[in-house]
């Protein structure tokens, strides 16, 4: 409605001031108007009256006097002269004027004073329950010594009443005009003076939508005009500090999203606000089976138990969550709003790969225990029998002594090999690569194992099969480490009457070598685990033999530091084939070496 906007307030209040003003003002001119004609007729019928009684005064004839009344008074006056005890005489009636009878006059005391005290008086007078009788009278004393007596001179009010009627019309008429002028005028002041705070309404929807560049013109330099350049001023500062805020949020939401820790924001009913991926991965991870798409993220029991608790608290609570798909620290703050907790913010940690490396340390420590024991206590224990001389004769020292240099080798082979694994572990591999023969250098190795897969009953032989690439670029001290490694393991882990192929082919981009035994094979559920480091299969592989669980740990990384790749594929009772792949071109500092 126009009447709740601005400018129907303003319009609605001049137009009630105008017509306040306009309506005492008609009711003045309406008064005065009124008062100047009664007082100009009752001044007409005093000079009129004077005039008769000073004929009467001036000892004229009482019938001159009655013939001069006659033409001296208006066509709206009446005269009555009342001369002692004479019956008063009333003047010719013209115009039908109706006629006052003289005992009205007496009766009222403010015209009979006239008579009584030789008093000039005037009044309205009203006999009768009809307003037409309603009368403007004026008394004139006669006040001649030989004379008794009064002129009364009356009239109808209804010729006045009609001329204050008229004044009355018009003065209505113009105060109309004027509060049909001012209704306009007023509409255009009006919505010329709030048209820059209609701007300014506008200028306020545009930046409750989030546009600070609109602007208030400024037409004027006074008050309003000032309040445009103000308001023009605070958008600018508003805009800036809108963008600097948005700039931080933006900030700090990268900050939470980009987090390897799970955030979660919870207000003070214990529902989720907020979250990041890791949390809303975390979330449904422990939702699981509850969890339908589309369905909003809660708390667990676990979660909402160290909510309760941070808040009873107010302070901050940590639990550790231990699952069977990994392990998570949950650490819970409470977030105050001056002096009351409003919510309370979680930082979820996943420590699964902390907890495997601490488990791997702890198992390498006892690993790297185990390998030592039996070393340390051979050697502790014929180093006393030496001491205390046990062994009497030559060959007796001969054979203690051959058993401490061999555990003395076996814990050096142990040391050698866990600072290597440590160097290649860390990168520190440093390979000395050279243009090697394929062919020389398998030939080479096979030869040199040999004689030992005859001891062990074993056949051992390669199978060359579409070389392209004559020579190919690695480490040959390093790689031969390899191959003696993984032939070793195939020997030691063959069966009596037992077959070791050793495979070599080729395509475009690598070198394939293949270690193919018929031995006992690796349990499915070794597999994934023959790389790490001190890990053994089952006995019926392993049947007791000496082994520290180092050497496939350095086959694999050996390999890695040529850019190629192991895998190991095996059956129980099927045999093991190992598989390693050496690339022909590697890539350093973005060059391709061949």
């Amino acid at each position: 409605m126009i009447l709740r906007s601005l400018v129907g307030k303003l319009w609605l209040t001049i137009i009630l001031l105008v017509s306040l003003v306009l309506s005492f003002l008609t009711f003045v001119l309406i008064g005065f108007f009124e008062k100047f004609y009664i007082d100009l007729q009752v001044q007409n019928m005093k000079d009129d009256a004077t005039k008769i009684a000073g004929l009467i005064e001036k000892g004229q004839s009482i019938s001159d006097v009655e013939y001069l009344s006659n033409n001296i008074v208006n066509r709206y006056s009446r005269v009555i002269i009342s001369i002692e005890d004479e019956e008063p005489w009333y003047s010719n009636n013209k115009y039908g004027i109706q006629e006052l009878p003289f005992e009205e006059i007496q009766k009222d005391h403010v015209l009979n004073r006239t008579i009584e005290y030789k008093e000039d008086v005037s009044k309205r007078l009203v006999y009768g329950k009809n307003s037409e009788r309603e009368k403007l009278v004026v008394g004139i004393a006669i006040k001649d010594q030989n004379h008794y007596g009064a002129v009364y001179m009356y009239q109808s009010l209804q010729p006045v009443k009609g001329m204050i009627h008229q004044t009355t019309n018009f003065v209505l008429l113009a105060a109309s005009i004027g509060i049909v002028l001012t209704t306009f005028f007023s509409f255009f002041l009006s919505s010329k003076i709030t048209a820059p705070l209609r701007k300014m309404k506008e200028v306020v929807g545009d930046m409750t939508s989030g546009n600070f560049d609109a602007k208030v013109p400024i037409h004027s330099n006074d008050e309003i005009g000032e309040l445009a350049y103000s308001f023009n001023k605070m958008s600018k500062k508003l805009n800036f500090n809108m963008n600097a805020l948005k700039q931080e949020k933006e900030k700090v939401s990268n900050i939470i999203t980009s987090m390897v820790d799970g955030v979660i924001s919870i207000n003070n009913e214990g529902s989720i606000v907020t979250t990041n991926p890791p949390a809303e991965r975390f979330l449904k991870m422990l939702n699981d089976d509850e969890f339908e798409k589309d369905s909003e993220l809660v708390l667990t029991k676990d979660l909402l138990d160290l909510y309760k608790l941070v808040v009873e608290s107010e302070k901050k609570q940590f639990i550790e969550l231990n699952l069977d798909q990994g392990n998570w620290q949950i650490v819970m703050s409470p977030l105050y709003n001056q002096t009351n907790i409003r919510g309370v913010v979680a930082v979820i940690r996943d420590v699964t790969e902390q907890r495997r490396l601490e488990k791997m340390r702890k198992d390498f420590i006892a690993n790297v225990s185990h390998e030592l024991r039996t070393p340390i206590s051979l050697l502790q224990g014929y180093s006393e029998a030496i001491v205390d001389g046990v062994a009497e004769s030559k060959e007796e020292m001969q054979e203690l002594s051959q058993i401490i240099y061999d555990e003395s080798l076996r814990m050096s082979r142990l040391v050698n090999d866990l600072l290597d694994l440590a160097r290649m572990e860390n990168g520190f591999t440093e390979l000395n690569r050279e243009p090697v023969p394929v062919i020389p250098f398998v030939d080479r190795i096979i030869r040199k194992f040999k004689a030992l897969a005859r001891e062990k009953n074993v056949s051992l032989f390669g199978e060359l099969d579409d070389i392209i690439q004559v020579t190919i670029l690695i480490d040959e001290d390093r790689m031969e480490q390899v191959f003696t490694n993984l032939i070793v393991n195939a020997i030691t882990h063959s069966n009596e009457n037992g077959r070791i192929i050793v495979s070599v082919s080729q395509n475009s981009e690598e070198t394939i070598f293949e270690f193919i035994d018929s031995g006992a094979g690796i349990s499915t559920e070794d597999l994934p685990f023959v790389f790490e480091r001190f890990y053994k299969a089952d006995k019926a592989r392993t049947r007791g033999k000496s082994g520290t669980g180092l050497g496939l740990s350095i086959v694999k990384n050996i390999v890695n530091a040529h850019g190629g790749s192991i895998q190991v594929f095996s059956e129980i009772g099927q045999g093991t084939t190992f598989k390693v792949k050496i690339p022909h071109f590697i890539r350093i500092n973005e060059k391709v070496v061949e």
